[in-house]
């Protein structure tokens, strides 16, 4: 990865106003495209994130040992009691994870960010996203609009250059996993959901009706807040019923709206409308896990690799408490950590030590302690050059942290969401900058 990496700076060096006329392109198609986030088109930078397939081969190990271990864990709280005990999750919440899906895989989708070291293929995850995974739509955008770049052209000629088909995949997956309930997937309605005010994916949300109307649904895009229920079907505003549904309204907006929800979540309850994913996802979201991973009762669940694998790969994690405080030394040892809440996305209420000086990183430390926030070790992103040749901007080479997200689904890895940032939080909070993902193999 790293030569190639060397090969696009130094035509960029060698070809710099070629690649600036093209990038014009680039960015005119982003600025006219479905790329939005939050009504605002993307931003993003120049140079995409190219893997070898041995790279690739890397991820997807990486990727699906991971979901094995998650779907373990998952199965452990819904069958035990004392293994519940240990989340913490409120009782209302709880009995909506338990009542699970009348469908046999209780994963179907997910996205594992990790930051991953393109030298030696080492990796750390950061963050596990369930129902809510988003941003295919930039990844599909950002490689149509790189192809009109001078540096596609210049790869082109001496890769074969392939992308991740992230809506056609998943509408097939949709299909089997409702047609497994006995159910026939042709005409069946199956509705995006979401509070749609966030206006974050509507784009996104309307490309994946495409791909389930391609599979045999009749699709649409549903506000959660307008859905009714009749005690025994489910309906949108217009009265028309939906079978199933693809939920992208994430457990916590749920929770915090659920009095506005209530037609929805008693139809969920009575099992009367097939929800991919049901509330048991959950249980990977929230980012207690990344502390109950190394829990003596997880261990004994897992197989001697897999536990293995987790402390190779999961940073250390601890609730932020005041004993943690004083115990860890965390105030004069800040670089080594950064504070999360334990149900959050987004990187909302994130902080890193290396950001704070030590009297603002105490009062960070006692502002949260004791309130459902977590220590994690802090990981250090890989960086890679690359420029941003936005107008306004210096056009110039420079380093940008990374972050590599898995798309995992039904079980199998499918692709990769690329992002970079100036700064070690990659967020759209805190710099962050889209890159289309590729993986790349020589032309024979």
């Amino acid at each position: 990865m790293k030569h190639i990496q060397e090969r696009c700076n130094k035509y960029i060096q060698d070809n710099f106003y070629l690649c600036q006329e093209s990038a014009k392109r680039e960015l005119d198609y982003l600025e006219h495209s479905t790329a939005k986030y939050k009504g605002q088109t993307i931003y993003s930078l120049h140079i995409p994130k190219m893997f070898t397939l041995e790279a690739k081969e890397v991820l997807k190990y990486g990727a699906e040992t991971m979901y094995g271990i998650l779907y373990k864990v998952m199965q452990e709280y819904l069958a035990n009691i004392e293994y519940r005990k240990l989340f913490g999750f409120p009782k209302e919440l709880e009995e909506m994870i338990c009542n699970t899906p009348h469908y046999k895989n209780i994963l179907p989708i997910c996205r594992l960010d990790i930051f991953f070291n393109e030298e030696d293929y080492s990796y750390k995850f950061c963050e596990f996203n369930g129902d809510g995974t988003s941003s295919m739509n930039e990844d599909r955008e950002l490689n149509i609009a790189f192809q009109k770049t001078a540096l596609y052209d210049y790869l082109s000629a001496e890769y074969e250059i392939e992308s991740f088909e992230l809506f056609d995949s998943w509408a097939k997956e949709c299909k089997n996993i409702y047609e497994s309930t006995g159910k026939i997937a042709k005409e069946s309605c199956i509705a995006v959901v979401d509070f749609l005010e966030k206006g974050c994916s509507i784009y996104e949300f309307e490309e994946f009706c495409k791909a389930f109307e391609r599979v045999g649904f009749r699709a649409k895009v549903c506000e959660i807040r307008e859905l009714s229920y009749d005690g025994n079907h489910l309906y949108d505003k217009e009265g028309d019923i939906i079978d199933v549904i693809y939920r992208r309204a994430v457990t916590s907006d749920i929770m915090e709206h659920k009095n506005e929800v209530t037609g929805f979540l008693q139809c969920v309850s009575d099992k009367k409308v097939c929800l991919i994913g049901d509330f048991c996802t959950h249980i990977m979201h929230d980012k207690i896990l990344f502390q109950l991973l190394r829990n003596e009762y997880t261990k004994s669940i897992l197989t001697k690799e897999e536990n293995q694998f987790i402390d190779k790969h999961i940073p250390e994690t601890i609730r932020l408490s005041g004993d943690i405080i004083k115990s860890r030394n965390v105030v004069k040892e800040k670089e080594h950590w950064i504070i999360k809440p334990e149900d959050s996305y987004g990187a909302k209420g994130v902080y890193a030590g290396i950001h704070y000086g030590e009297e603002e990183w105490t009062g960070l430390l006692e502002k949260y302690k004791d309130k459902d926030y977590l220590l994690q070790e802090f990981v250090v992103p890989y960086q890679t050059y690359n420029i941003d040749f936005h107008p306004q901007k210096e056009h110039v080479l420079k380093k940008y942290s990374n972050l590599t997200g898995l798309y995992i689904y039904n079980g199998k890895f499918v692709g990769v969401y690329s992002r970079q940032s100036a700064k070690e939080i990659i967020s759209t909070e805190h710099d962050e900058n889209d890159i289309a993902s590729l993986v790349l193999s020589p032309r024979i």
